[in-house]
């Protein structure tokens, strides 16, 4: 690693191991993390990426490899790194049965805040991530959405200049991962670098900038997500006949021009059918509308995450398992 890493690099390793017992939760991780924006690591439960986070954030001690975080090892400097940081894990770090004011005041006074200063604080980010009203109510009774954003507000008592977001969205209802999805937007506006570990791929699709795609603890892909898409070459056409009788002839000129099998959608009108290139898809309309087939609409879409993770794996990201990583801190420790 060289000096110019502090500069351009909010994170960058090489080679990371970190092994449980017979288990090998990361196996050699690289990454190199651009300051500024949104960097996704992407995986089922069990791929390692909270294990690679613990390591990044000086919480785990790696087994092997190097690490710099903001320009600082990972090794011989944990607390000037722990200084410039925020790491909020899966589950909150609250008391539940202090208020939330109380909360905020309390992780203020151990950042060194005069209590009056750290009450000002606290209501300042309750009022920043709507809990004012909740400000005088015990943790216990907050929902999952609040317990989430409250948890994020206490990272933020001192501005960080890197925020770890260990798979911040977890068990909340669509609502509140909305909201919290807001929160880290506007992190980044302020300034922030967030690095955002995920299972869920339209998250990693809405917010990461770049992803690193991670399966058995290895990095097996990394990229922007357009890039990633791109390097399965494969969109999809979809269409819909006006007569639904048109279909089985609409189907066998598509797969005469494409190549490639063609779904039968529920929908009695609609076909869907794989594409290596966008350019296919004007001959195969041209096709269509040569033999005189009417079509009511069609779309012409990239791959989804989904897809391109099962490409890389050869399986679905909800089928693999979670035996390769500890599921909580505790195991961890």
């Amino acid at each position: 690693m060289t000096g110019t890493a502090e500069e351009a690099l909010a994170v960058e390793a090489h080679g990371l191991v970190k092994s449980f017992g017979s288990n090998r939760a990361v196996d050699g991780i690289d990454l190199a993390i651009p300051r500024g924006g949104i960097y996704g690591v992407l995986g089922p439960n069990g791929a390692g990426k909270t294990t690679a986070l613990r390591m990044l954030a000086t919480l785990l001690r790696p087994d092997s490899g190097e690490a710099r975080v903001l320009g600082h090892d990972v090794f011989t400097e944990p607390k000037r790194i722990r200084e410039l940081v925020a790491l909020t894990g899966q589950f909150a770090s609250l008391d539940e049965d202090l208020t939330g004011i109380e909360n905020l005041v309390l992780l203020g006074r151990l950042y060194g805040f005069a209590p009056a200063a750290a009450r000002r604080r606290g209501m300042d980010l309750l009022d920043a991530f709507g809990l004012t009203d909740a400000a005088g109510r015990q943790v216990k009774k907050f929902s999952g959405g609040m317990r989430r954003r409250l948890d994020i507000a206490g990272s933020l008592i001192v501005t960080p200049r890197l925020m770890f977001l260990d798979e911040p969205t977890t068990g909340i209802d669509p609502r509140s991962r909305n909201q919290v999805w807001d929160i880290i937007r506007t992190l980044v506006d302020g300034g922030t670098t967030i690095l955002l570990t995920t299972q869920y791929l339209e998250e990693a699709d809405q917010l990461a900038g770049r992803l690193a795609v991670i399966d058995h603890g290895r990095v097996i892909a990394e990229g922007t997500p357009g890039q990633l898409k791109a390097q399965i070459g494969q969109g999809a056409l979809s269409v819909r006949v006006i007569d639904p009788a048109d279909r089985p002839a609409a189907e066998e000129i598509l797969s005469g021009v494409l190549g490639t099998d063609i779904t039968r959608e529920a929908d009695p009108a609609a076909l869907t059918a794989s594409l290596a290139e966008n350019r296919t898809a004007a001959e195969a309309l041209a096709a269509l509308d040569r033999s005189g087939i009417e079509i009511e609409t069609f779309s012409i879409g990239q791959p989804s995450l989904d897809e391109v993770f099962l490409a890389l794996t050869g399986k679905p990201a909800e089928e693999h398992d979670s035996a390769d990583e500890p599921e909580t801190e505790e195991a961890a420790r």
